[in-house]
C-alpha cells in the first residue's frame, strides 16, 4: 500500500516511473502544467491532513472536504446489513471522482466498511482509499490480472461496488450518457448469487472535458488523454449537490438465458438512467 507522505502525489516522479530515462526530455513548462492540472499541492496537502485516516472514515473525510451535499432517494431500497446476503452496487459514472467517492462513504456507512472497488489501478496510489479496493498485482499487467481480481472481489464475503462503463460518462450528441456497460456484473452476480442493485448518480463534467473526450475519439488517440484533467473536474465541482437514486435490488434469478448478459447489462443500464 501507498504511504502517505507530504509529497504523495509526485508528477516528476510518475514520469520517470512510467518514462524510465526520456522523463527528462519532458519540458518544464510541461510538467508544471501537469502538476497544476492535477492540483499536486491542493491534493497533496489533503492526503497529508487526512493522514490518520482509512477507508469509509478516509471517504466521508473527502465528501466533507468537497463539501458535496448528497441528497439520497430510495435509501430504504439498500438491502438490511444483517440479512446473510451479498450484493453488486452498480452505477453510472458521470463524474470519474466525486460518484466514486460518494457512493463508498454512503455504502461503507450502510455496510460497516463490508465493501469492496473494482477501480483503476491508479487509485490503489491513495492511501486512504487502497483497504477498500480489489488489492492488484503490481508486477504483473493489469488487463492480464483482471479475471482474477475480478474473481476474488465476487468469491470474498464483501458487497461489490462498481461502474460497469469502466470509464466516466461522454457526451455524444449533446447527451451525457455512460458508454456501454460491461458485462461482468451479470455474469458475476449469477455466478455467485448476488442480486443487484441499481444506482443513479446526477451529475456532470465542463462542457471542456466532453470536447477533449471527444476529441481523443476523433483522433483515434488509445491514451486517456480526458482522464488527466478528473482532478480538475473535481475541484469544479465542489460545494454542490448531487441527486443518488437507489434502486430496488434485481434478485440474480432474473438474469436468465432469455437475454446475452452483454443484453441484460444494457436492461440493467437503462433501469439506471430512468431511476
Amino acid at each position: 500500500m501507498a504511504e502517505v507522505t507530504e509529497q504523495t502525489i509526485n508528477i516528476e516522479k510518475v514520469l520517470q516511473e512510467k518514462m524510465g530515462a526520456k522523463a527528462k526530455y519532458v519540458p518544464s513548462f510541461a510538467v508544471n502544467w501537469l502538476k497544476r492540472i492535477v492540483h499536486q499541492d491542493e491534493v497533496n496537502k489533503f492526503l497529508w491532513e487526512s493522514r490518520d485516516k482509512m477507508g469509509v472514515d478516509w471517504l466521508e473525510e473527502c465528501v466533507r472536504y468537497l463539501d458535496m451535499t448528497l441528497q439520497i432517494e430510495g435509501e430504504e431500497n439498500l438491502p438490511a446489513k444483517d440479512d446473510g446476503k451479498l450484493y453488486t452496487f452498480v452505477s453510472n459514472h458521470p463524474l470519474g471522482g466525486e460518484d466514486g467517492v460518494a457512493l463508498g462513504a454512503v455504502i461503507g456507512r450502510h455496510y460497516d466498511g463490508k465493501f469492496k472497488y473494482l477501480v483503476n489501478d491508479l487509485l490503489m496510489n491513495l492511501p486512504g482509499l487502497a483497504p477498500l479496493c480489489i488489492p492488484i498485482n503490481k508486477t504483473g499487467n493489469q488487463s492480464r490480472n483482471f479475471p482474477a481480481m475480478v474473481n476474488a472481489g465476487f468469491n470474498s464475503d464483501f458487497h461489490m461496488l462498481m461502474f460497469p462503463a469502466g470509464l466516466c460518462s461522454r457526451k455524444t450528441n449533446g447527451v451525457i450518457r455512460d458508454l456501454p456497460w460491461k458485462k461482468t456484473f451479470i455474469s458475476k452476480s449469477v455466478q455467485t448469487h448476488r442480486d443487484v442493485v441499481p444506482i443513479h448518480f446526477g451529475g456532470s463534467n465542463s462542457e471542456k472535458f466532453y470536447r477533449i473526450a471527444n476529441l481523443c475519439k476523433t483522433l483515434g488517440l488509445k491514451v486517456n488523454l480526458a482522464m488527466l484533467f478528473l482532478v480538475d473536474e473535481m475541484y469544479k465541482n465542489v460545494h454542490k449537490t448531487f441527486r443518488v437514486a437507489i434502486g430496488k435490488p434485481i434478485p440474480w434469478q432474473t438474469f436468465d438465458k432469455s437475454r446475452t448478459p452483454a443484453e441484460w447489462a444494457q436492461v440493467v443500464q437503462d433501469k439506471v438512467y430512468e431511476l
